[in-house]
């Protein structure tokens, strides 16, 4: 991954951000030596939305639901 100083990203904005975009490679903005921010590339969303699809199980009625059995009542 790449880094810069912040006063680099600041003189080089625009060109940082279309080299993101281009090489899909994230780039992480330091400040005195300590990461401050990274930043990637928004590509079109496909990675983001439905990567773990068919992974869940819905087990019981998601709308109306009752903690009875998970909380013993104390009187």
């Amino acid at each position: 991954m790449k880094t810069v100083v912040i006063s680099e990203f600041k003189a080089k904005c625009i060109a940082l951000l279309k080299e993101i975009n281009r090489s899909g490679e994230p780039l992480t903005v330091t400040l005195r030596g300590k990461p401050l921010a990274r930043i990637e590339p928004a590509g079109t969303g496909d990675r983001m939305f439905g990567t773990q699809k068919n992974e869940t199980e819905v087990l019981g009625d998601m709308v109306h639901f009752s903690f009875e059995k998970d909380w013993e009542m104390n009187s």
